[in-house]
């Protein structure tokens, strides 16, 4: 009995969330927004049902009722969307300038996004694709010692730092890793100033990492791109030179992202 129950309540859940993506599909689909009566009468359910669903979809903003007791597809719906079309649209602007920074530099080239207090790596190029590092796409570091995910808090109000690094654990992984906060804090500041950051082996020894940070239409700092390499091949007399390349190729994405500086 418990397990028959357990299946007609999953089967009801599918049922609803089918109902949900009815209704969405039948006001996106329509030129106008929609009355519950013709809702109902294009998804075929009831006009409780319908009421119902609206109900939670519209204070969830998905849907938004008008005054005139209609309704059309939510603003949030579109942000949640438009997150997804950016991203799309944000590694399909950056590869070509990765490529160019793989190929000239010799360097392993990233792109990585900042969630939290962590970077995430949304597209990697690297010069040899058979080896396995530990920056595979989808991998998570730490941003407060990565190239890419300095530059990106750099770019944060104070507020905003505040809450990121608020619990912030701050771990030592090399006699390089910065572990104060405060100090932490000021080295954001030059940063901020100079628009690059640098890992120089603060994550893993014998391993540097160039960044500067990728900027969208309305001037936000959404990304960052960096070039990666052993000390050998980021030494400290091609370091100027794959900085200025760093920063350019960033300049360059950022244009293609609608920023205007």
């Amino acid at each position: 009995m418990v397990v028959k129950g357990m299946v007609t309540g999953m089967e009801e859940n599918v049922r609803v969330v089918d109902r949900v993506f009815d209704i969405l599909e039948a006001l996106a689909h329509s030129s106008e927004p929609m009355s519950l009566a013709q809702i109902a009468e294009t998804t075929g359910m009831s006009k409780s049902t319908v009421h119902r669903l609206l109900s939670t979809m519209c204070a969830r903003q998905y849907v938004e009722k008008l005054g005139d007791g209609i309704y059309r597809i939510g603003y949030k719906l579109i942000e949640t969307v438009s997150y997804h079309i950016n991203a799309l649209e944000l590694i399909t602007e950056s590869k070509p300038y990765l490529s160019e920074i793989r190929r000239d530099l010799n360097l392993t080239t990233h792109l990585g996004i900042l969630d939290g207090h962590d970077v995430v790596y949304v597209e990697r190029l690297d010069l040899y694709p058979d080896t396995r590092l530990y920056t595979q796409v989808g991998y998570r570091s730490p941003a407060y010692c990565s190239s890419m995910g300095k530059v990106l808090l750099s770019c944060l109000s104070g507020e905003e730092l505040d809450e990121v690094l608020y619990d912030c654990p701050f771990n030592r992984f090399t006699l390089n890793t910065i572990t104060d906060p405060h100090e932490f804090k000021r080295y954001l500041k030059v940063v901020r100033k100079q628009g690059w950051a640098m890992d120089n082996e603060e994550y893993q020894m014998g391993h540097r990492c160039v960044g500067a940070p990728v900027f969208d239409y309305k001037g936000a700092a959404v990304a960052a791109i960096s070039a990666s390499g052993s000390i050998r091949e980021i030494s400290d007399d091609k370091l100027e030179t794959i900085i200025k390349y760093v920063k350019n190729s960033a300049a360059q994405i950022s244009k293609r992202m609608g920023y205007v500086e």
